[in-house]
């Protein structure tokens, strides 16, 4: 079982840093877990439409180039399916028996994925109608992932 996180964007806070290291130690008893963080692009303040889509493209072709064609992709995206904790798991679950066992999940930029990586995904996946920082979401995510792993198993932990 092999899980990646790729996101948009260097991870710089410490205490940011100590959340992941905290869940990756514990999602290590059931899956090699990656973290894999591309430059975002350096754009100005206020773009038009047109310098928008530019940027996405061009981090959706950093992200894109970092996927295996073997992967299964999630995407964060706001317009995805909302899923409780259990039906994250069985998701995950219902996947694994199906003999996926390398999974991407994929956190976008500030101005959101590109159609091409969108279109790459096989599930799209949304924690909320709001918007959250990028940092927040991969701590967000990764614990979700561990509440996953101990859900599927049966173990204490989810409440």
């Amino acid at each position: 079982m092999k899980i990646t996180i790729l996101t948009v964007g260097k991870l710089k806070e410490k205490y940011w840093k100590q959340a992941i290291a905290e869940y990756e130690k514990r999602l290590g008893a059931y899956s090699k877990i990656e973290i894999i963080e591309v430059p975002d692009e350096k754009a100005p303040e206020n773009m038009s439409d047109k310098e928008i889509e530019q940027v996405k493209e061009k981090e959706g072709q950093r992200l894109l180039a970092k996927v295996k064609p073997q992967s299964t992709v999630i995407t964060l995206e706001i317009k995805g399916n909302m899923l409780t904790s259990e039906g994250l798991a069985k998701e995950i679950e219902s996947r694994m028996t199906r003999g996926q066992s390398d999974f991407t999940f994929i956190i976008g930029g500030s101005n959101g994925l590109h159609k091409e990586v969108l279109d790459r995904s096989n599930y799209a996946l949304s924690f909320s109608k709001m918007t959250f920082p990028h940092q927040m979401m991969r701590v967000i995510l990764i614990e979700q992932v561990y509440r996953a792993f101990k859900i599927m198993r049966g173990e204490a932990y989810h409440k």
